[in-house]
């Protein structure tokens, strides 16, 4: 890994690539520091020293890097583009007009591109107008002073417009990075975003634990990084052979390729669908009062908000188990696959074309998704299971969704990388 990124600094145009994302990179975490119009930074300061990050706004505060608490410029992160991303996705099985744009190729991925930057910025109105809400009204933080030097409605919507945009730059950060630069440029900001958080939460199971506990948990993320490396570049590779074909004079086909099935065809998704389901009751807990005598409510606030009760790991688990089914069966359509395979001739060997290779893909996804969703849900425990064994931050560095995005990117961009390494310095046979 470091000697490709030492290849690539010696090769120009890659290395002007390298550096434009670092400037890129630079300028957003700035942005992610630098406090929006009309906040009291010294009272923020002194609420973050006082509570921990463990509420209901841990998982949006870690993709905006710590910048949401912090009422930053960039405050919202890349969230807002996650949300609506994966409504697209989700919504393009449902609605036939998405379904066909997606079938158009480019200018129909074009397109639904553009309807997520516009549902983007929608959420991050939404978002920055709840999160301004709940910093003016002191509920953000919990903390009895005022997070803003004004409470009146000019102060107000300065605050929301700000986020708003700063969400659009980062919208745009991202496409910078994917068209000038290397990797995929929401990937890398996001993880970016996570990386931010990772060292202080480190250290701060140095700080409550003592070096021993630090250099086991050091030891234990060692190994769950080669577990992470491990199952994700596991695959399953179904072999498909094409039958030679005539189309005018010339003959196609007679190659033989595969279709790879990862173990974690899900990837990150489901963890977050879970997290962000759990969040909800906790939410509401937190908005309903201390003295609430609801039944529900009492039952939510003893085993669904802190997370380290079993009853919320088995809830958190399970529900990651079936949306990772859930996202595998509607981003993966054994039905069109085969459909593809039969127009162009292809098949798979020893499995007739049509309805059987259609129910035989379906028998292989099913069976190569359970390790994956086991694999995400004792991915997404470790945090919970450290809190409650060792009292760490829940924010525990080696586990959940920040384990993941940080090694899943990490593989990607180092791949990439190595691909255009390759494509210029390629020597074949003769020399």
């Amino acid at each position: 890994m470091l000697g490709a990124f030492a290849n690539a600094f010696r090769t120009p145009d890659l290395r002007r690539k390298l550096l434009f994302v670092l400037m890129i990179i630079a300028i957003f975490r700035f942005g992610s520091q630098l406090p929006a119009p009309g906040v009291d930074v010294a009272n923020v300061q002194s609420c973050l020293d006082s509570q921990s990050d463990d509420g209901v706004y841990a998982l949006i505060n870690m993709f905006s890097g710590g910048a949401l608490l912090q009422l930053t410029v960039f405050a919202l992160g890349i969230m807002p583009y996650i949300t609506a991303s994966i409504i697209l996705q989700l919504l393009v099985v449902v609605i036939p007009r998405l379904e066909t744009l997606k079938k158009d190729g480019q200018a129909g991925q074009a397109k639904i591109t553009q309807y997520t930057r516009y549902l983007t910025l929608g959420l991050a109105v939404l978002q920055g107008t709840g999160i301004v809400a709940l910093a003016r009204s002191g509920d953000l933080l919990q903390c009895n002073l005022p997070l803003l030097h004004s409470q009146g409605t000019a102060t107000f919507l300065m605050l929301v417009i700000t986020m708003t945009a700063g969400t659009a730059v980062i919208m745009w950060f991202g496409e910078l990075i994917t068209d000038r630069g290397v990797g995929n440029g929401m990937s890398i900001l996001i993880f970016c975003q996570v990386v931010a958080t990772f060292p202080s939460s480190l250290w701060q199971v140095r700080v409550t634990q003592g070096w021993v506990t630090f250099v086991i948990v050091l030891v234990i993320g060692l190994a769950i990084v080669l577990g992470v490396i491990f199952i994700e570049q596991a695959q399953r590779r179904i072999p498909v052979q094409y039958a030679r074909r005539m189309v005018g004079r010339k003959m196609f086909g007679g190659s033989s390729t595969y279709i790879p099935l990862k173990v974690n065809q899900a990837g990150i998704i489901p963890v977050i669908f879970a997290s962000s389901l759990l969040y909800l009751p906790a939410m509401a807990v937190s908005f309903s009062g201390e003295n609430s005598n609801n039944p529900v409510m009492e039952f939510v606030r003893l085993y669904l908000v802190g997370g380290d009760h079993p009853i919320y790991m088995a809830l958190y688990f399970a529900m990651i188990i079936f949306f990772t089914y859930f996202y595998v069966s509607i981003t993966f359509s054994p039905e069109e696959v085969s459909d593809n395979m039969k127009k162009y001739g292809g098949f798979i060997p020893g499995i007739r074309a049509g309805k059987p290779t259609q129910d035989y893909l379906s028998y292989v996804l099913s069976r190569i998704t359970f390790p994956g969703s086991l694999y995400l849900g004792l991915i997404a425990l470790i945090p919970l299971v450290a809190f409650a064994a060792i009292g760490a931050n829940q924010n525990f560095p080696f586990g959940g969704t920040s384990i993941l995005i940080m090694v899943g990117v990490a593989l990607d961009t180092v791949k990439q990388i190595e691909s255009q390494l390759q494509q210029r310095n390629y020597e074949g046979f003769l020399k």
